[in-house]
């Protein structure tokens, strides 16, 4: 069994996270997520819409996710490589060359984003029709 990891916020899941993930589970057999908690989102400067139990929940709900395991901190991949036996790390382009320092664990590859969509884009256009109302 081929096991890939991957991580992130995945708040205001949308279409680009869907084909991620999809595209993360059709390189193995089984699709774990590390998904970023509320306090490493604080330490990151991030706010997420939803809390980790909402996003956690949503993510269980996508054929694509075997299992969602909490991110706490950016030092855990290591960790989290070796004891979920993971043989592929995937994360999105953005981050080429980031996690390489995993590659005498398992395979690490970038996938491409999908360029139509982000969570930026959504909180953007939120904080725009946000502020045309007011």
């Amino acid at each position: 069994m081929r096991r890939v990891i991957t991580y992130g916020t995945f708040d205001t899941l949308h279409f680009g996270h869907i084909r991620l993930l999809r595209r993360a589970r059709a390189l193995g057999d089984y699709l774990v997520v590390a998904l970023s908690t509320d306090e490493f989102n604080a330490l990151k400067g991030k706010t997420s819409k939803f809390s980790w139990e909402e996003r956690k929940r949503d993510l269980e709900a996508i054929r694509y996710v075997d299992l969602v395991i909490p991110e706490n901190t950016w030092e855990q991949k290591r960790e989290d490589v070796v004891a979920h036996d993971i043989d592929i790390f995937t994360m999105g382009d953005d981050w080429v060359g980031k996690f390489d320092f995993l590659s005498d664990l398992c395979k690490v590859m970038y996938m491409p984003r999908t360029p139509e969509i982000s969570s930026t884009m959504i909180r953007n256009k939120m904080q725009d029709l946000s502020t045309a109302a007011e």
